[in-house]
């Protein structure tokens, strides 16, 4: 029998914002890991089902939402991706500057003795750019069953624009399916908590903080180098655009974005939170749905700066002198590597390959640079992905000329 006590404590414990429920989890998980390794480990079924559901839901998603967008958008809407992927654009490029600098002013050493790799990175930027055109023509249902999001944005494109001349009860129908798969979407992003503890719990549990220590060097310069981005190049971007004070918004999408892609690891998996917090802003939702899953295919800041640091980290240990117009060079292909990255944890590591030929360095060596990559991956995947995943809203909310005041309320500004 439910007493009156319980039932107040679980209206205060849903009446709690997530943001705090997931700090709790946080500390909870930590301290688990700490006095009960065994039963924090145990807890990676929490995390391994959250991430689970928000995949599998996020690629349905995508595709109903932007469909629907653009089959239901009036002829005088006021949504405009071209400030927000030009945004995109310049913030990927700007982070790839910035960890070149970073790299000659601190440059890294590795210990190259990894035992070698087995994957099959691209060997060239034309094998990516045509992988990236086959995803582009792949099969509908293969593209929502793999997770191909550009397959799944070409398809919701193309399959919305065909809606626009439909009846309206067509529309109404696809927008009452977008409505129903964003309810579902809802109750899977209450249980973050819960998938937060496992994840965290079960990380430090397992790896600790031993496996980085040799390589804290290198986990400084990427962090820091994603640090700026955050908290100073993606401001001052904010600010050109819009001539208000951009931190307000910045820290709510650090807060309400970032948090949950530094533990999922995903920018895919975080699409739905992203979502949430657009809807939270009052944003358009003709432009924040194919702008946000637009954002995790090719907004990929922290993925450029993971390909630039650690393919100049190599360059440096084997003594191979790079000039500055062979850097530049390099943070183009960084970018635009970035831009094919998968979009997975870490679906940025495979591309250093690419990055790595432009200096002659052997195949062998570049898989075991990946290698060490994965080795600090708890820090550096989910730093980039929180970067790559919260920049997504504050582009999105900057070009739609949306800032947030201290009391999180919105002020629009045309």
């Amino acid at each position: 029998m439910t007493t009156v006590e319980d039932d107040s404590f679980l209206k205060n414990l849903i009446s709690t914002p997530l943001v705090a429920q997931i700090a709790f989890a946080i500390v909870l998980g930590v301290v688990l890991a700490i006095v009960a390794p065994e039963v924090a480990m145990s807890l990676s079924i929490l995390g391994n089902l959250f991430v689970g559901a928000l995949k599998a839901v996020a690629p349905v998603l995508v595709f109903v939402l932007v469909a629907s967008s653009i089959a239901n958008q009036k002829t005088n809407s006021d949504a405009d991706l071209k400030p927000i992927v030009g945004l995109y654009l310049i913030g990927t490029l700007s982070a790839a500057i910035i960890a070149v600098a970073l790299s000659f002013m601190f440059p890294t050493e590795l210990t190259l003795d990894l035992a070698k790799a087995t994957n099959n990175p691209p060997q060239g930027l034309g094998e990516v750019l045509s992988t990236l055109a086959f995803k582009v023509v792949d099969n509908p249902i293969n593209a929502i069953a793999t997770g191909n999001y550009i397959g799944i944005l070409a398809w919701a494109l193309g399959l919305g624009f065909a809606l626009k001349s439909g009846s309206d009860s067509t529309k109404a129908m696809v927008h009452d399916f977008a409505d129903a798969i964003s309810s579902i979407v809802r109750i899977v992003i209450r249980f973050a908590p819960l998938g937060i503890l496992g994840l965290v719990a079960n990380a430090i549990a397992t790896t600790g903080f031993d496996a980085i220590s040799q390589y804290s060097h290198l986990v400084t310069v990427l962090v820091s180098a994603m640090l700026l981005i955050a908290l100073v190049v993606n401001p001052l971007i904010v600010y050109v655009i819009t001539r208000k004070n951009p931190y307000p918004l910045v820290f709510t999408c650090l807060r309400e974005s970032g948090i949950t892609a530094f533990f999922t690891r995903s920018s895919a998996a975080n699409i739905p939170v992203n979502m949430a917090l657009c809807k939270k802003l009052n944003l358009h939702e003709d432009t924040y749905s194919v702008s946000i899953p637009l954002g995790a295919t090719i907004n990929m800041a922290g993925a450029a700066i993971t390909i630039t640091v650690l393919t100049l980290a190599t360059a440096h240990t084997l003594h191979i002198e790079v000039d500055f117009a062979t850097a530049i060079l390099l943070s183009v292909v960084a970018s635009i590597s970035a831009c094919g990255a998968s979009g997975v944890a870490g679906g940025s590591l495979l591309l250093i390959p690419l990055a790595c030929s432009l200096f002659g360095i052997d195949n062998d060596i570049a898989m075991q640079v990946v290698a060490i990559g994965f080795i600090i991956g708890v820090i550096q995947d989910s730093a980039e992905t929180a970067l790559n995943s919260s920049t997504d809203v504050v582009f999105s909310a900057a070009a739609s000329h949306h800032l947030m005041t201290p009391d999180n309320s919105n002020i629009s500004s045309k």
